[in-house]
């Protein structure tokens, strides 16, 4: 069980979570034939990032037969709230509103018809408000 706050780990722990999350359940071997399909990683390697992992109570492991096999811990939609509210108060000061439009006009030739545009200002409101609700700016609403 976590006892400390959830932060988003480094680049390659989150390549493993990815695949663990996609899997539901790897052994180290498992996870480094995925990962090697767009470069070659050592199995002590992943095995390092995994045990990271566990340590860091993202990850849980069960002994089946000679190996390991791990499985994720942590809810990936948890960890992209975090990732999204980091974001959020790092770059946009808390505005939600102001991260919307950056969105909306970042770039110009692929804006959305306007429904489509409202759909996704609403799940993306839904979204944020999961992960701190009330902090909706009214603008939005």
């Amino acid at each position: 069980m976590r006892t400390f706050p959830l932060e988003i780990p480094p680049r390659l722990e989150l390549e493993c979570l990815k695949v663990l999350w996609r899997l539901e359940s790897a052994t180290v071997k498992q996870v480094q034939e995925f990962l090697n399909k767009d470069r070659r990683l050592a199995y002590t390697t992943i095995m390092t990032v995994l045990e990271r992992l566990v340590r860091r109570g993202l990850v849980a492991r069960r002994k089946q037969g000679r190996s390991f096999v791990y499985m994720p811990v942590v809810d990936r939609n948890a960890l992209r709230r975090v990732a999204v509210s980091q974001l959020l108060e790092d770059f946009f000061d808390g505005s939600v509103s102001d991260l919307i439009r950056f969105l909306d006009f970042t770039e110009p030739g692929t804006r959305l018809s306007q429904p489509a545009q409202r759909r996704e200002t609403e799940a993306t409101s839904s979204f944020v408000e999961t992960i701190e609700p009330g902090r909706l700016e009214p603008e939005l609403l």
